[in-house]
């Protein structure tokens, strides 16, 4: 499958060169080559990860590094979050089959990621906070333990299955609807609606603002939104902004 929306793979704050060149190489093995990295701790370009690869960089996959997340997400229409810990946020989750199946639906309708968190501490909530769907494995409770790029080769595994599905019928009635928003766009729709908020005097007390503002992501992002429909939505916030409708209902006077 050579769609170049096929799944990007993210690694969140990756400590080790060793995981982000063991991933990149699982990642060619089943045909996926687009590898973002977040605040790498030890930097970029990496000795360690070029001998771990085995050949996977200069065999087509392609690393870029952000800064912060919401830069990363460019271009991403639909995110899942590997996590161990489903910290009480309310969305669909699943194993990695069922990751794997909804992204191959959805390679007509714009371009998935797959987000794993660093070896240590995992991913932090505000990027849990943002995804569509979490995806988490049936390891053993008493050894859950699972280095980085083994856990990104459950994914490729599956998704290596799904490459050789050709007759797999491919969902259209996202592409239906209008063009899925990608997730830079919902980003700033998100810090727009937030600013807002801030001056209306909404989140309070202080201290539980990074909370507040995680519950409100998580719940709007589950609308599963068009280009249109952001557009629409922060049409609405500037005109609240404005004062209630007010500059509307005047221009109709």
């Amino acid at each position: 499958m050579s769609d170049q929306r096929n799944p990007a793979i993210i690694l969140h704050s990756p400590q080790l060169g060793e995981n982000i060149g063991a991933a990149a190489r699982v990642m060619r093995n089943f045909g996926l080559t687009d590898l973002r990295l977040v605040a790498p701790r030890d930097g970029w370009p990496n000795p360690a990860a070029d001998a771990m690869s085995a050949g996977a960089f200069e065999s087509g996959v392609v690393v870029r590094v952000f800064e912060t997340l919401p830069e990363a997400l460019e271009g991403i229409t639909w995110l899942v979050a590997a996590t161990a810990r489903l910290r009480g946020i309310e969305k669909r989750v699943g194993d990695a089959s069922e990751a794997a199946d909804l992204a191959y639906e959805r390679l007509k309708t714009g371009q998935s990621a797959i987000m794993f968190g660093a070896e240590k501490s995992g991913l932090p909530n505000d990027a849990v906070a943002v995804s569509d769907f979490l995806m988490t494995y049936p390891v053993d409770a008493e050894f859950k333990s699972l280095n980085l790029a083994q856990a990104v080769c459950v994914f490729c595994a599956e998704w290596g299955k799904r490459r050789e599905q050709s007759d797999l019928v491919i969902s259209q009635d996202k592409a239906k609807l209008g063009e899925p928003a990608p997730r830079d766009e919902l980003f700033r729709m998100f810090e727009h609606f937030e600013e807002e908020l801030e001056r209306a005097g909404y989140f309070f007390p202080p201290e539980k603002t990074p909370l507040m503002k995680d519950n409100l992501r998580a719940a709007l992002i589950r609308a599963d939104w068009t280009r249109q429909e952001v557009q629409t939505f922060r049409g609405a916030i500037k005109a609240l902004a404005l004062g209630r409708g007010k500059a509307r209902v005047n221009r109709d006077d």
